[in-house]
C-alpha cells in the first residue's frame, strides 16, 4: 500500500498519509478531509477575508453547510486512497497507478504537542472553462475534459484554494501549491495543464499563481454572478515545460 501512496509520508500514529511543506513551513501538513473539519471549516467560511475571495461558501455558512461539504471531500479522498489500496494489491512492485484527484488538500499547522489546526485548502479539479465564454462551447469542453482517463497529459485541471486569514502573507500557500503541484500532481495524476481563476483585484492570490509559473492571461467577462454580486475574472495558466 504505502508504495502506490509514493510520495506521501505516513503518520505513524494515526496512519494518516501526509505532505509536509518545506522548510520554513515544516509545521504545515496536508492530509485528507476528516470528519471532525467542520466547526473550525465554519470559522474561515465565515470570514468576509475568506468567502469574499472565493465563489462557493453560501453565507452565512452553517452547519449543515460544513456537514455537506465534508462528507463530499471526505468521500471524494477515501475514494482515491481505496483506489490505491487495491492498486498495491493489483500492481505490488509498481508501477505507480495515475489517479484522477489528491487524497491530501486540508492544510493543517501542527503544534508543538503534536495537535493540528485546519488552516486552509488545496485541490485540483477538472477545469470548468471558466475562461470560454460561450455557455455551449464550455459544456461541450467539460464534457469532453470529464471523459477522459486519468493521467491523460491533455486533461485541463483548475486549481482552487483558500487560507486563513491569520496565516496570509507568510508564503504558506505558495509554498503549498508548489508542493501539491510537483510532488503529486504532475507525477500521480500526469497533471500538464492548470488553470485558475481568481476575482478581479485579488492580487494576493495571483502573485501566489505567479511565483509558482502561473501566467496571467488577464482579465475577462463571462456574466458570472457570485452572491448577487458580478464579479470578473483573472485567467492564471500552467503548462509543463514539455508542453509550451
Amino acid at each position: 500500500m504505502t508504495y502506490q501512496l509514493h510520495p506521501l509520508e505516513i503518520n505513524p500514529k494515526t496512519g494518516e498519509p501526509f505532505l509536509r511543506l518545506a522548510a520554513p513551513h515544516q509545521n504545515i501538513i496536508l492530509t485528507p478531509p476528516r470528519q471532525g473539519d467542520q466547526d473550525v471549516l465554519m470559522q474561515h467560511m465565515n470570514d468576509p477575508a475568506i468567502y469574499e475571495w472565493i465563489e462557493g461558501p453560501p453565507t452565512p455558512y452553517l452547519p449543515e453547510h460544513a456537514d455537506f461539504w465534508i462528507q463530499f471531500v471526505k468521500g471524494e479522498s477515501d475514494g482515491t486512497l481505496e483506489y490505491l489500496r487495491k492498486s498495491a494489491e493489483d500492481f505490488p512492485n509498481g508501477p505507480l497507478q495515475f489517479v484522477g484527484a489528491s487524497p491530501v488538500r486540508h492544510l493543517r499547522e501542527v503544534k508543538e504537542d503534536g495537535t493540528d489546526i485546519l488552516i486552509g485548502d488545496v485541490n485540483f479539479r477538472r477545469s470548468p472553462f471558466e475562461e470560454v465564454i460561450d455557455g455551449v462551447d464550455r459544456k461541450r469542453l467539460q464534457e469532453d475534459n470529464a471523459k477522459k482517463q486519468a493521467g491523460d497529459p491533455t486533461i485541463q485541471y483548475a486549481i482552487g484554494d483558500w487560507l486563513a486569514a491569520s496565516h496570509h502573507g507568510r508564503g504558506i500557500m505558495t509554498a503549498a501549491i508548489g508542493l501539491i503541484l510537483t510532488a503529486w500532481g504532475i507525477p500521480r495524476m500526469g497533471v500538464r495543464h492548470v488553470v485558475a481563476h481568481t476575482f478581479a483585484g485579488n492580487i494576493g492570490s495571483n502573485r501566489v499563481f505567479e511565483k509558482n509559473g502561473f501566467v496571467n492571461r488577464g482579465l475577462f467577462d463571462n456574466g458570472k454572478t457570485v452572491r448577487g454580486e458580478k464579479k470578473i475574472l483573472t485567467l492564471l495558466e500552467w503548462k509543463h515545460e514539455n508542453e509550451t
